[in-house]
């Protein structure tokens, strides 16, 4: 419905723009965050695994039970889960899976962030598990995006059903 004001048409055509730009750059940023944050899921799982000795240890000084058993799960949830991530392969269940890995790592590496949170939320946001969790719940809340298996796999089945 065209408005006889053209100031305001004017501010509803450009906020159409802007939605309409939004959504034209929602997959491109999807995929971004996947491939970049899926690398680095891989490669901090993978250097757990090769230096399982070492991560095992340091669970056990954190207090984590079953720590060669945790070390091993969390090296192999981030390595495999990052290569799933990359390639938007079970996207929404690994990120579900990955942020809960990162939610742990917080409350039990970095549980001083974790309680300035609203005193010194500069500490918080800062924590290496920051970033991992904020990417995780990102692909959990919008998907892979357009560019991704799982949207491949969906038309694919959609097509042959």
């Amino acid at each position: 419905m065209a408005s006889a004001n053209p100031v305001l048409a004017a501010m509803q055509r450009g906020y159409r723009y802007l939605i309409y730009g939004g959504d034209a750059l929602q997959s491109p940023l999807l995929l971004a965050v996947r491939l970049y944050w899926g690398w680095q899921f891989y490669e901090t799982g993978k250097g757990k695994l090769m230096n399982f000795a070492g991560t095992a240890d340091y669970f056990a000084s954190l207090g984590i039970p079953a720590p060669m058993f945790n070390a091993y799960f969390v090296g192999g949830v981030e390595c495999f889960g990052g290569l799933l991530l990359l390639v938007g392969l079970f996207s929404r269940p690994i990120a579900l899976v990955l942020a809960g890995n990162m939610t742990v790592a917080y409350l039990t590496a970095h549980l001083d962030q974790v309680k300035s949170i609203w005193s010194d939320s500069d500490q918080f946001v800062s924590a290496a598990p920051f970033l991992f969790l904020l990417a995780s719940l990102i692909v959990l809340c919008f998907g892979p995006g357009a560019f991704s298996a799982d949207r491949f796999l969906t038309g694919f089945f959609r097509k042959s059903a």
